[in-house]
């Protein structure tokens, strides 16, 4: 469990007290019964030993097959949909075939009424208690967290008419409340004005949603707006972070190298050795400590690391006596442990730049010389097509790696011409993925014709230390330290709500 005050240490002590110490008895085990969503919210924030200290016997996936224990009382952590209600309700339908004691049911989110009135269809007083606790988000990191929309993107900028777009803003607008009440926030909403209208939109639905929570919450009647702000942004207000190539660890390790569900499976010593998985996650002290750090950083820092389990390890190894030997038997467990770590981080970094000396490297200059305008000397890029053209005809980049290049070209050009379009695709052979550059402009961005869009302005970074090829720096940063220091124009960025003192400058904005 991490001991840290991050999102997952939040949610997991607020499932602790909400469900868990609610439903406690001394000296009583219970059976826990997840669906899929609770389930992914639960692996995310804790383990199976922290269950167990807390009573957990069992953890059941409550859509399977399962074998009754009559004198076990189940505790029921379940999204509020029909599904997962109605095996509930099969759970407890008859009393010859009731599968638990009793049962507490506890939803992620508001339970709708016709959901809630199908429970009446339990066995009388089996269901102890029912309760709604306003988790529907998952704590992806400590400081990221995901939502339970997965199709969003596509339902929110689809040319498809007949895509349900209200559905999946009533559903993101929930979602984001329920983290704003888990971490006991009521921030001040505001959006950003460019360049489609789903920021606000979005806006007014978590606004009127915060109205509505902070009225009905038992604990927090009409609270009070908070000093904290929630900035939402439409995707396409920084199209160039998100084609660039990044080169800090965790960014360039999820590009460039084939992760999937945050495993990376690598051969510590080489082609001949088994094939073993390493999980990306904030259980690893060491990747925590890298992943935001400069490849050229990491790659000094792991040896280092390196080093420190090294010579721990030979301090084990002094004069050899029954208690040393011992001490010894009782930190190897934790040795290899981190011995493994150090040859997953070497791993990934020799990876990540047998990747860069390939194309990477020359690929990255191009970039930064176009999202910049000038070249690492300070001299300014005069025709970026000239720049673009080499990448395009270069025969050992894929299609993928000239298709961000090109949409790099259109960004900082504001959008081009149809026919010039057409050359950079015939250029760079990707007739096929051409629909992959033009609905760019579903999201907001201008790609054909031109535009006049006046670009946002930027903070002068010119003294800033930097590496050469990682010289950009992605808008948002811009817009949090303006923020910070309130300097956000309110005409630009305007609030969806009164705006407290706390905004005007008179405190700081979290």
């Amino acid at each position: 469990m991490t001991t840290d005050n991050g999102l997952k240490y939040t949610v997991w002590h607020k499932i602790k007290t909400e469900i868990l110490d609610d439903c406690r008895k001394e000296g009583e085990w219970k059976i826990l019964l997840l669906d899929q969503f609770t389930t992914k919210l639960l692996t995310s924030c804790c383990k199976m030993t922290d269950l167990l200290q807390e009573g957990i016997t069992v953890v059941e996936d409550i859509y399977k097959e399962r074998q009754p224990v009559a004198d076990l009382k189940a505790i029921y952590f379940i999204s509020p949909i029909e599904k997962s209600v109605d095996h509930v309700v099969k759970d407890f339908e008859s009393k010859s075939s009731c599968k638990y004691k009793a049962a507490y049911i506890y939803f992620s989110d508001a339970c709708p009424d016709s959901l809630f009135n199908k429970l009446k269809a339990c066995q009388p007083k089996t269901i102890k208690r029912c309760k709604e606790i306003n988790i529907s988000f998952y704590p992806k990191e400590s400081q990221v967290f995901l939502l339970n929309v997965p199709n969003a993107f596509h339902m929110l900028y689809s040319p498809d008419k007949s895509v349900d777009k209200e559905a999946a803003m009533q559903s993101i607008a929930q979602q984001i409340v329920t983290l704003c009440a888990t971490l006991d926030e009521n921030p001040g909403v505001r959006y950003k004005r460019e360049p489609l209208d789903n920021a606000e939109d979005l806006a007014s639905l978590v606004e009127e949603k915060l109205v509505q929570y902070y009225k009905t919450d038992e604990k927090n009647q009409c609270k009070e707006k908070s000093q904290s702000q929630l900035l939402i942004l439409d995707r396409g207000f920084d199209p160039l972070s998100t084609v660039l190539h990044e080169l800090t660890f965790q960014a360039m390790v999820y590009d460039v190298l084939p992760i999937e569900d945050d495993v990376y499976k690598y051969k510590p010593d080489g082609s001949a050795s088994k094939e073993k998985e390493g999980r990306l996650d904030e259980s690893d002290e060491v990747w925590v400590k890298i992943r935001h750090r400069h490849i050229a950083v990491v790659l000094e820092e792991i040896p280092k690391l390196v080093k420190e389990i090294s010579s721990s390890k030979k301090e084990s190894e002094g004069k050899l006596s029954i208690s040393s030997l011992s001490n010894f038997m009782k930190k190897m467990p934790h040795i290899r442990k981190q011995m493994s770590k150090q040859a997953l981080h070497l791993g990934l970094a020799e990876d990540c730049m047998q990747k860069f000396k390939g194309n990477l490297e020359r690929l990255c200059k191009v970039e930064q010389d176009l999202a910049l305008g000038t070249d690492a000397e300070g001299q300014k890029v005069k025709e970026h097509m000239r720049v673009l053209l080499p990448v395009l005809l270069n025969k050992d980049l894929d299609n993928y790696d000239k298709i961000r290049a090109i949409l790099l070209y259109i960004f900082v050009e504001n959008g081009t011409t149809q026919e010039n379009l057409d050359r950079l695709i015939q250029h760079a052979k990707i007739e096929s993925d051409g629909d992959v550059l033009k609905n760019w402009k579903y999201i907001g961005v201008p790609v054909v014709p031109k535009s006049s869009q006046r670009k946002p302005s930027r903070r002068d970074r010119s003294r800033e230390e930097t590496f050469q090829l990682s010289r950009w720096t992605p808008l948002i940063k811009d817009i949090i330290e303006d923020n910070i220091e309130n300097k956000l124009d309110s005409r630009e960025w305007p609030y969806f709500s009164e705006c407290p003192a706390a905004w005007n400058g008179s405190g700081a904005v979290r």
